[in-house]
C-alpha cells in the first residue's frame, strides 16, 4: 500500500469507545503535509452504505474529539472489492471527505489492461461527441427561444418585458 509523502502511521485496529461501545478503526495515519488524520477501512466484500455511515462516524469522531482546533478535517477511505457509484454519492454528503474506492489483489493480466485501455479511450472519444451533441442541442433550443421571445414581442405589441 503507498500512500505518498508524509504519512505516518499511528495504528491498526485503533480502538476507540464512545457511549461505552468499542469501535475500531482498520489503519489510522496522520499525513504531517496536510495536518490531518486519514482513517483507512478495509472491507473484503460489496461496498453498502451502512459502511459509508460506519466511516463517518469514525471521522466525526476524530474531528470533534481527536484532531486538534489547528489541524485539517479528518480524512475517510474506504477500500472495498466491489463499489457502487450510485450508493456512494446517493449516502455521502457532495463535500464529504470520506472517499470509496476498489481495489485489486492481483494485477490483471495483459489482454485485460489492454482491453480496459482501449474501452477507456473509446468512452473518452463518445463523451466528447456526446458534448458535441449537447452543444448542438442548446445552439438549436437557443434560437427557438429566441423566435419564440420574438412572437411574444410581436404580438404583445412590444412590451415584451411586461409579459415576462
Amino acid at each position: 500500500l503507498e500512500l505518498g509523502k508524509g504519512y505516518l502511521f499511528e495504528a491498526r485496529q485503533k480502538r476507540f469507545t464512545y457511549d461505552e461501545e468499542n469501535f475500531y478503526v482498520d489503519l489510522v495515519f496522520y499525513n504531517r503535509l496536510l495536518r490531518c488524520y486519514v482513517l483507512i477501512d478495509l472491507k473484503i466484500d460489496k461496498l453498502t452504505h451502512q459502511d459509508l455511515g460506519q466511516m463517518q462516524m469514525y471521522v466525526n469522531y476524530y474531528d470533534r474529539y481527536q484532531k486538534l482546533s489547528d489541524e485539517n478535517p479528518t480524512i475517510g477511505i474506504l477500500l472495498c472489492k466491489e463499489k457502487n457509484d450510485a450508493i456512494v454519492r446517493m449516502t455521502l454528503p457532495e463535500n464529504s471527505n470520506i472517499f470509496a474506492s476498489e481495489y485489486s489483489l492481483y494485477l490483471p493480466d495483459k489482454k485485460l489492461l489492454q482491453k480496459s485501455c482501449k474501452s477507456g479511450s473509446k468512452k473518452k472519444q463518445e463523451a466528447k461527441t456526446n458534448e458535441a451533441a449537447i452543444q448542438a442541442y442548446n445552439k438549436r433550443m437557443v434560437k427557438k427561444i429566441a423566435v419564440v421571445a420574438n412572437m411574444i414581442q410581436v404580438n404583445s405589441g412590444g412590451d415584451f418585458w411586461r409579459l415576462v
